[in-house]
């Protein structure tokens, strides 16, 4: 399974992997989009090879690549348990937070009113109220 990572690590190895899911390839189709010699293409291909991700096939003087997906479907497998592992604290998580949400009564919110941007000197004044007896103005 490390070799398959390995090969996954890379770019260019992926990209030549989504190529073949749509089938067969040649070296010369598979090297064609990147800017690369037949030769940077043949070691790519070898690391797939050796990761046991593609098949090469000769045919006369042509290199056919097919996909195989068994290591991938072994690598999904291993990966898998991570998925359960994190599905599984996620959903501890949720049901925490729908704890708390039901014990946190919800608060009624009003709009509140827009303060004024104009400074407190330029604010006008309101009129205090009359003064009852016996308090100084």
């Amino acid at each position: 399974m490390d070799q398959v990572f390995h090969a996954l690590s890379d770019a260019t190895r992926r990209n030549m992997l989504n190529s073949l899911a749509g089938g067969e390839r040649t070296v010369s189709q598979l090297a064609e989009p990147f800017a690369m010699s037949l030769a940077a293409a043949s070691k790519h291909i070898k690391a797939l090879e050796h990761a046991g991700l593609i098949r090469r096939e000769v045919r006369g003087r042509t290199h056919v690549c097919r996909l195989e997906a068994r290591p991938l479907a072994t690598a999904y497998e291993w990966l898998a348990q991570y998925s359960r592992f994190w599905n599984s604290r996620l959903d501890v998580l949720e049901q925490l937070l729908r704890e708390e949400a039901r014990k946190t009564p919800t608060a009624q919110t009003t709009p509140a009113k827009p303060e004024s941007s104009k400074p407190e000197s330029s604010r006008p004044t309101s009129p205090r109220p009359a003064s009852s007896e016996g308090e100084d103005q």
